[in-house]
């Protein structure tokens, strides 16, 4: 090993700054996912551990190290328990990227204009509406509890099921590929607190779906007719026009291989 240079009774070698380097972009990376959660918030408190941690057993404080290996023992337990749903979220994350899998690309340019279409109408009419758009993890258990449709994405179509007339408006519906899946579908409601007092059950439940997988949701406020989107457990846009949804879905829209 080529040695770098010694700080105290520590001598850093090239190996060493790489190591520190890789571990520092592995908890920023961590971080960067669980920002605006509860978890990143306890993510900062573990990494605060860890490095008082390494600098008591550095400076030989016996007790404080035993004190600090202990916390750390039960905060890594307590943070694997508390945030599961935050962790599978980014185990399903890791495992969807390019470097471990291929992704292929979903959608038409006409199920793309559908969508938009269908989302711009229901706004203006103030329909609510909840549309799931399933990418790599599976939703069949979601889809055989709703009303099966397998019919090909249309504007019309979509317009139709949140018409409130009709007896599948108040439930999601799940898209795969190009065609509407199943209608009617009950979700996941979160539990996060992160979530706007405001925001109604249609808001809970895209936050609880796609904490559950890598599922994107798009959302038509009934009280407000604003377009919202949500992806790995948050709210990507808010207040979405024509112009951005469709940027954002051209970006995002991926096909699904998954049941």
């Amino acid at each position: 090993m080529m040695k770098l240079f010694s700080l105290g009774f520590l001598t850093i070698s090239i190996i060493d700054v790489i190591d520190i380097m890789l571990v520092t972009w592995i908890f920023y990376k961590v971080y960067q996912y669980f920002r605006e959660t509860r978890a990143g918030q306890m993510l900062i408190g573990l990494v605060i551990l860890l490095i008082a941690s390494f600098l008591f057993n550095s400076l030989g404080l016996s007790a404080m190290s035993w004190l600090f290996n202990q916390f750390q023992t039960v905060w890594v337990v307590a943070f694997v328990i508390l945030f599961q749903p935050e962790i599978r979220r980014l185990l399903i994350h890791v495992g969807q990227t390019k470097f471990f899998q291929g992704i292929f690309l979903v959608s038409t340019t006409r199920s793309l204009e559908s969508l938009v279409e269908s989302s711009l109408i229901l706004s203006k009419k103030k329909w609510g509406a909840l549309i799931v758009i399933q990418r790599e993890t599976g939703l069949r258990s979601y889809k055989d509890a709703g009303i099966q449709l397998k019919a090909e994405i249309s504007a019309p179509l979509v317009v139709s099921i949140f018409n409130p007339e009709s007896p599948m408006h108040d439930g999601a519906i799940i898209l795969q590929n190009t065609l509407i899946e199943a209608a009617g579908c009950i979700l996941p409601l979160t539990e996060s607190q992160m979530i706007l007092p405001d925001m109604g059950t249609r808001h809970r439940a895209a936050l609880g779906i796609t904490e559950e997988s890598d599922a994107i949701v798009i959302i038509v406020s009934e009280e407000r007719g604003t377009i919202s989107t949500a992806e790995n457990g948050r709210f990507t846009h808010l207040n979405l026009d024509e112009m951005n949804l469709r940027r954002y879905l051209n970006d995002r829209l991926f096909i699904s291989s998954g049941d």
